[in-house]
């Protein structure tokens, strides 16, 4: 892959924290980094005030891009890294940045002391908007965002060299999740999700969720429950052996839950370093489809986000 990993990045904690996720991860795909700020157009400038904050928003968005830049090339000597400013609305420029891009990467906010991300109408807009695979990153509790912002990096931490492991490159330890649908299964998802495990040396797991028959007046044991989950899960693993043997390097662990799919994916993320979900790519009047399993992960899973738009 020749593509490059995009960020934006606008000063926020967040912002800063999925600029180093994605230089991490452009150097587990050995490919440049590019750190995208868009100075943000309102849709009409009718008095001269205005015009002044854009022209103050210009120099602090140079300064921000240099800055982060600097610290990121300090932290990965071996990362090339190089700068874009853009201005007009965000989601468009970013998705613009995205198409572009074999991966784009924004930054995503934590809503106060709940487990979760706050995914705002930016970065709802930007999924939205492009076709590209986007990871939404949150910052934990600032420690990675003050790193790339200035601070100085623990003994040990700069990346001197791509060597293709997630633990070698920074990127966190844990599995690959992936949801799976084994009614109408897509290859887009599961082909990001086996690439990325690959790359980091990682398990996968794959999950997918059922519900129970909804049969009036007869219930639906515990024995029958077990065997029906059973059985999903030996239709998950045939769904996946030709993934196996095109990539035999990655073990891969199947899961079938009753419940929702955003549910069972929410419920298989306590030990991922990243969560990877479909949405198909169609357009309506309002905008891009997310999809409900893509909308509730990307709201309420705590590790990155990978969302990945199919036909």
């Amino acid at each position: 892959m020749t593509h490059h990993v995009a960020v934006g990045v606008d000063g926020s904690p967040e912002g800063f924290a999925a600029a180093e996720w994605a230089a991490t991860e452009a150097l587990l795909r050995d490919v440049p980094l590019r750190l995208v700020h868009v100075a943000d157009k309102p849709l009409t400038l009718v008095v001269a005030a205005l015009a002044i904050a854009a022209s103050d928003d210009s120099a602090a968005g140079d300064a921000l891009l240099q800055e982060a830049a600097a610290n990121l090339r300090a932290r990965h000597p071996a990362l090339e890294v190089t700068t874009r400013k853009r201005s007009g609305r965000t989601p468009a420029a970013l998705a613009s940045e995205g198409d572009e891009a074999g991966l784009l990467v924004l930054g995503s906010r934590g809503l106060g002391s709940v487990s979760g991300f706050l995914v705002g109408s930016v970065g709802t807009a930007t999924v939205g908007a492009t076709t590209r695979p986007v990871v939404l990153v949150r910052s934990a509790d600032g420690g990675t965002a003050d790193a790339v912002n200035g601070g100085t990096p623990a003994p040990g931490e700069a990346v001197e060299g791509h060597t293709g492991t997630a633990a070698d490159s920074g990127q966190p330890l844990g599995e690959v999740v992936v949801a799976v649908d084994v009614h109408d299964p897509v290859d887009a998802p599961l082909a990001f999700a086996f690439e990325e495990a690959a790359r980091r040396g990682c398990k996968l797991r794959a999950v997918h969720g059922w519900r129970p028959p909804f049969v009036h007046g007869l219930a639906f044991d515990a024995a029958t429950r077990l065997e029906v989950e059973r059985e999903f899960t030996r239709t998950l693993r045939d769904l996946l052996l030709p993934w196996r043997q095109r990539y035999p390097s990655v073990k891969v662990v199947e899961e079938a839950h009753a419940g929702s799919a955003a549910r069972a994916v929410l419920g298989a993320t306590g030990d991922a370093a990243l969560v990877v979900v479909g949405r198909r790519a169609r357009r309506s009047p309002l905008g891009g489809h997310i999809g409900p399993v893509a909308h509730a992960v990307m709201h309420h899973a705590t590790a990155p986000v990978a969302i990945i738009a199919h036909g």
